[in-house]
């Protein structure tokens, strides 16, 4: 008979764990499936493991039972006490996934400022990168041990468990392989998302451009308004940019209200909102839609100065009535200096 850690009996084990309501003999049988699930049963064939395409995915392998641990939430282990979660895997891959990813943007982008790699690093390293490289590349959430209230709620396909999970297999990789084996799958799993942030420009951190485009259009810097709802446990964040001081004569636009007269934009304009799970994520959508407002803001204004300044040239060059130039193109000296003065007045 099969010990456990804690040194009873495989039965016993299951049996202390089974949840209040089920028979012990329908407790091993959920054991026995989620073990199967993560294609990790003793008795089921290496080349017939659902998980095999999980670690062809990953590049890699990685033994059974710390493969377990590492697709395990720390849901499942508070219903099953003594089954080990992903938690210190996840730390240890964090520090993995992070110096690869220094390394090779360090290597890659020798002209680049240590500010610019960091927020390369912190895009391609976000939750939202991974989380997308866990449903596109390694197509996991199938294969996480969930508690039931969890699994029940979506877990399995929520982005901050999948992002631990890429950083809790990259940790378990490096555990059995060290660092050249982890060195590998951080390349196979992360290079293409460093790849892509080195051309992203703004979004690698809109907060940030956001505040670079407001000091170069000479406005003040935006600040967040924030606002909380939902229960305690489910919370949802709201941001909005607000523009303290509004945009000043150089940036407002000529907009009319129903009277015919120029509308009045407010001495705070809000530029975006943005919503989240959390404070940070909601000032970052927020951000990202300011930033496109301000751009846009810059487009039209200097859009509108262009035609208006064309418009100016058109109406001096006209009233010249041709005296200004000669029939062979030749400027008369006299009449063309008084056109530009003209013109300089005009503008």
């Amino acid at each position: 008979m099969a010990i456990n850690r804690d040194g009873t009996s495989e039965h016993q084990h299951q049996h202390k764990r089974h949840p209040s309501g089920a028979s012990p003999a329908n407790h091993t049988d959920e054991m026995s499936q989620q073990r199967h699930h993560v294609g990790v049963s003793g008795q089921e064939a290496a080349d017939q493991a659902p998980t095999k395409e999980l670690l062809d995915a990953l590049g890699t392998t990685i033994s059974p039972e710390l493969l377990v641990q590492a697709l395990t939430h720390r849901s499942f282990s508070h219903e099953h006490p003594g089954a080990p979660n992903y938690e210190r895997l996840e730390f240890l891959g964090d520090a993995v996934l992070e110096l690869v990813s220094t390394e090779t943007l360090f290597k890659a982008h020798p002209d680049m400022t240590e500010g610019q790699l960091a927020k390369m690093r912190a895009k391609a390293v976000s939750e939202e990168s991974l989380s997308a490289i866990a449903r596109d590349k390694l197509h996991v959430g199938r294969f996480i041990l969930l508690g039931h209230g969890e699994s029940e709620s979506g877990g399995a396909d929520k982005s901050s468990i999948l992002c631990d999970i890429v950083e809790s297999l990259i940790g378990a990789t490096f555990v059995e392989h060290g660092i050249d084996g982890a060195r590998e799958v951080v390349h196979r799993l992360v290079d293409d998302t460093l790849r892509e942030v080195a051309t992203e420009g703004p979004a690698l951190d809109w907060k940030t451009s956001l505040t670079v485009l407001a000091h170069h259009m000479d406005l003040t810097e935006p600040v967040y308004r924030m606002s909380v709802s939902g229960p305690e446990y489910a919370q949802q964040f709201t941001a909005r940019a607000i523009l303290p001081g509004g945009y000043g004569k150089r940036w407002t636009l000529p907009i009319r209200d129903e009277h015919g007269s120029i509308a009045q934009e407010g001495e705070d304009p809000l530029l975006g909102t943005g919503s989240g799970t959390s404070k940070r994520k909601a000032q970052l959508a927020a951000a990202e839609q300011a930033w496109h407002t301000l751009k846009q803001r810059e487009r039209d204004c200097n859009r509108m100065r262009a035609h208006a300044g064309s418009s100016d040239t058109a109406d001096v060059n006209g009233s010249n009535d041709g005296k200004g130039i000669s029939g062979n193109g030749n400027a008369d000296d006299g009449t063309a200096t008084t056109g530009t003065d003209h013109a300089t007045d005009a503008a």
